[in-house]
């Protein structure tokens, strides 16, 4: 009894995993039921439009870094471990003459220098510390060394081209902008992405209409064929629906073909190797929510890359003439101030040591240049006016842009409405038609007319639905707002 109920049992359980296997299968095999936001979650995951556009961002995020960079204190160790040389030298003789001698020397040296950049005046201040050690080789060996334990100073350029203010209006524009065109291109993976989706949902109501065309023609033509028999049409009508019968088989077969290219497009772009097929389901429910013309266009300016890329234009034109006005001559200050001190042992030449003063201005000023710096900043100018005059008129395009978009997603939902009550209309009109023909009510010429109107139908309903998605997804990537949640689109901060 005992024997007979372990065995039920263990059957049992082989009976459970054949059928959790089976359940698996058919949830991760072939047949994979997408919907478009599915698909678009997929692509901004997975696609390689998605990861080229986080790989820009990154590396913009690291340019940026690279810049911050240069406001921080930079400490450098610096160190020669040794130089050794041996070549003729001229040397001071002890009777006051100089001779070329052979000499073989080896020289050490060792600093730490701490910088920091000023951005303001657009110089730099330092503080050191090295050590050097000689080596002389020959018939007198000798060691010596040198310390500068402690030395303070600054460069600083006057009048001159301060980059490091420029770099400072400029560079945070150049990272805002990255930020904002990663947003953009994310959204233009959702506007790819519905592009697939909606291109396989095409194919795959195509293919369901031909299936429904060929079987609906396949039970026309076997009536005809019965009505020929008994003398009720005319041979030339049964050969026309002969003719039906056969283009419905040649469309079914492209239509299958064109879900196939369709699949392998999409599975493409999902990264997805496997032989999956998507099952794809029509979009029933639109967003419902009113876009305001002057909303969408403070969105776009707030939001949008192209309004940060015009202010980072213009700042780089202004630059470009300050650039022009400052390199007309160079002048600068350099000093510093510091302790040294020599010895022939490493424990004395820290010991005592004795001031150094370095200070030094100096002047470059052409006197004739035949008007080359005034030809610079003219040409630096003329460049700034040009580019202030391309963004007016970049602007106002952009702002068309915008309205235009708000517009088209108001016009493409009026047209999905038309479209979905035509789709069914129609319907409702081929049904009644088959119906009569079944009948004998009308002929061939009526029947044609109504499948092609069904298939038409159906096919503008599907491609209304696909514009009014391309146009809502359009709309975002214009203005990078969600008008359904009321917030702007920031991929880069799920990062």
């Amino acid at each position: 009894m005992n024997k007979n109920r372990t065995y039920t049992l263990f059957l049992g359980f082989i009976i459970l995993v054949f059928c959790f296997i089976a359940n698996t299968s058919e949830t991760y095999g072939q047949n994979k039921a997408l919907t478009l936001q599915e698909v678009i979650d997929l692509s901004l995951k997975q696609s390689p439009q998605a990861t080229l556009a986080a790989t820009s961002y990154r590396n913009k995020y690291w340019v940026y870094k690279t810049y911050k960079s240069n406001y921080m204190p930079q400490l450098r160790l610096n160190a020669t471990l040794p130089e050794l040389t041996r070549s003729y030298q001229n040397v001071d003789q002890n009777d006051g003459s100089y001779a070329f001698r052979l000499r073989s020397a080896s020289t050490s040296s060792v600093g730490l220098n701490l910088s920091q950049n000023v951005g303001i005046t657009g110089g730099q201040i330092f503080l050191g510390s090295t050590l050097d050690r000689l080596d002389l080789f020959g018939t007198v060996n000798s060691t010596s060394y040198l310390s500068s334990p402690f030395i303070i100073g600054f460069n600083q350029p006057i009048f001159g081209f301060n980059s490091l203010k420029w770099q400072k209006k400029i560079e945070p524009l150049k990272y805002e902008e990255s930020i904002k065109a990663y947003n953009e291109e994310m959204e233009q993976v959702c506007i790819r992405a519905s592009d697939l989706f909606f291109n396989l949902l095409m194919a795959q109501n195509m293919v369901q209409m031909q299936e429904k065309n060929l079987s609906n023609t396949d039970t026309l033509y076997k009536i005809s064929l019965g009505r020929y028999n008994l003398g009720k049409i005319a041979e030339n009508e049964l050969l026309q629906m002969e003719l039906s019968l056969m283009n419905a088989k040649t469309n079914l077969a492209q239509a299958q073909l064109d879900v196939e290219l369709s699949t392998l497009q999409l599975k493409t772009y999902l990264k997805f190797k496997g032989d999956e097929n998507f099952e794809l389901k029509t979009p029933a429910l639109l967003p419902l929510f009113e876009v305001n013309e002057s909303k969408a266009l403070a969105e776009a300016i707030a939001n949008r890359q192209q309004i940060t890329s015009f202010r980072r234009q213009r700042l780089e034109a202004e630059s470009e003439v300050a650039r022009a006005k400052g390199e007309r001559f160079n002048i600068g200050l350099n000093a510093s101030y510091g302790l040294t001190q020599s010895a022939v042992t490493i424990d004395n030449v820290y010991l005592k040591p004795l001031e150094q003063q370095r200070l030094r201005f100096g002047i470059d000023i052409p006197i004739v240049d035949w008007g080359r710096a005034n030809a610079q900043i003219q040409t630096a100018i003329a460049n700034k006016e040009l580019i202030e005059t391309q963004m007016e008129q970049a602007e106002q395009n952009f702002k068309q842009e915008v309205f235009l978009a708000v517009k088209q997603l108001n016009m493409y939902r009026q047209k999905l409405l038309i479209a979905q009550k035509s789709d069914s209309i129609t319907q409702k009109r081929y049904d009644i038609t088959i119906k009569r023909y079944l009948i004998g009510k009308i002929g061939m010429t009526e029947l044609n007319m109504a499948i092609t109107d069904v298939n038409q139908t159906k096919q503008d309903y599907i491609m209304a639905l696909r514009s009014y998605w391309n146009a809502f997804f359009e709309l975002r990537r214009k203005t990078l707002y969600d008008f359904e949640r009321n917030q702007p689109i920031l991929y880069s901060n799920k990062k």
